[in-house]
């Protein structure tokens, strides 16, 4: 179980957010002033370069220092990898993509990120299956058991290969970016269906100092390891990636071993990282693991709402959403050039104009169950009007699930979903208005 802390503010971090402050204002104005429209040439070697458009990227100040890190596996990068490079990833100068497989996607190279796994590991080591037959025979190795798009459960996707891969790649994926970019203050490593809010990041991480070794992520909790999410997108100064990468140098052998007996290769990192004396701090809900249309806008987690908070990031995205959630970004700061995207704007503009009286295939993801049968979506609909508490509902095969938060949700045959918009009017009345945005600092 995760237990939320408190966590003290030292008198210079308030330097930090003060001088953070007097910056937002031009930080956003100058990412959204301009037409947000070509690929920058990353500089880095061996890096991505993408024929520009007829617009020249903005200015997003201490853009230059960070180094973004893409994480996939080859049996996702073609279907979900593509769609960044002419979004999220459009206007970042410096990133890199690591694979389990070396190849160029969309003109774009993904290094092989195991390379420098002990050969011995490799070959007698079933998880590395998959990785083996890639090196000998390409892609053409791959059978319909390697790409098998199984539900996720509490212990990951033990089924499937390339996930069962994808916890090997976390510890040499330190030493690999070091070696691709030593020079950076901040070290972002996302996944191919995370998406990140880039204004809202930089004006975040202007509040920390980047010279001490810090890891921001969306905690979660292994045994007694608390670590930052893969999925939800991680932060590491330049100092935390020095002082892993020098710790793991010596115990290589050691932490290979750990690495085998574990199935959450983020969990196996944040293990090192604390065992190296770098503790995580707690980023929930700037980084966090859900779509917007999954994410809880109105719940309290770990003492925050997260109402007029700041997302950084969200996850399990598809291509599809991720060109979806572009564009209403893109749209929405370029009528707020001068305020932070909360999650607030997220709901109000993106979710609620979607929360229609009913929906049918659609499951809103309503989770409370009064114990009673329904016979139809009206009696479902009936049964959360009695309940002033409920937001929402959804009916399947005479069950029929309540809710007393809103959520959009999405596809599912043979659910109907509807919503009480007056009541989710209300509760965003309730809520309030963000008179400024509330950084998790």
């Amino acid at each position: 179980m995760l237990f939320s802390r408190t966590r003290g503010s030292p008198p210079r971090r308030w330097i930090y957010l003060l001088s953070a402050s007097l910056s937002l204002l031009l930080v956003r104005y100058l990412f959204w002033s301009t037409p947000y429209g070509q690929v920058a040439e990353n500089v880095s070697a061996g890096s991505s370069s993408v024929s520009p458009s007829s617009f020249e990227c903005p200015h997003l100040p201490g853009l230059e220092d960070v180094l973004v890190v893409l994480k996939t596996g080859v049996t996702e990068a073609l279907e979900k990898v593509p769609v960044h490079f002419n979004t999220t990833l459009r206007c970042i100068p410096h990133y890199v993509v690591f694979s389990d497989f070396e190849e160029d996607i969309a003109g774009v190279r993904a290094h092989d990120v195991l390379r420098s796994v002990e050969d011995t590991v490799k070959r007698t080591n079933s998880d590395f299956a998959i990785y083996n037959n890639l090196r000998e025979s390409g892609r053409k190795a791959l059978t319909s058991n390697d790409n098998i798009h199984d539900e996720s459960t509490p212990f990951g996707k033990p089924d499937n290969p390339g996930w069962k891969l994808d916890k090997w790649k976390f510890l040499p994926m330190i030493d690999e970016t070091l070696n691709f970019r030593n020079n950076a203050k901040w070290y972002v490593f996302v996944e191919a269906d995370t998406y990140m809010v880039w204004p809202n990041l930089m004006a975040w991480l202007a509040t920390f100092d980047h010279i001490k070794p810090q890891y921001l992520g969306n905690q979660m909790q292994i045994a007694d390891v608390v670590f930052g999410h893969g999925g939800s997108g991680f932060v590491l100064s330049h100092a935390a990636m020095q002082k892993v990468s020098e710790f793991r140098a010596s115990r290589v052998k050691e932490w290979d071993e750990f690495t085998d007996g574990h199935w959450a290769g983020d969990c196996v990192l944040g293990k090192a990282l604390g065992d190296a004396g770098v503790k995580l701090f707690w980023a929930w809900p700037m980084l966090q693991g859900s779509t917007p249309w999954e994410f809880d806008f109105f719940s309290e987690g770990y003492q925050k709402k997260p109402w007029c908070i700041p997302p950084v990031a969200y996850h399990h995205l598809t291509a599809d959403d991720v060109r979806e959630m572009w564009e209403f970004e893109e749209n929405w700061s370029t009528k707020n050039p001068i305020s932070n995207l909360l999650h607030s704007h997220v709901f109000e503009n993106l979710i609620q104009p979607k929360l229609k009286a009913t929906e049918s295939n659609w499951d809103n993801l309503s989770a409370d169950d009064s114990g009673q049968t329904a016979e139809s979506p009206a009696d479902c609909e009936a049964q959360c009007v009695k309940n002033p508490d409920c937001l929402q509902y959804s009916f399947e095969s005479s069950k029929c699930l309540t809710s007393k938060v809103a959520k959009r949700g999405g596809k599912k045959a043979g659910v109907t979903s509807g919503w009480m918009s007056e009541r989710i009017e209300a509760a965003t009345k309730e809520l309030g208005s963000c008179k400024k945005a509330e950084w998790v600092s």
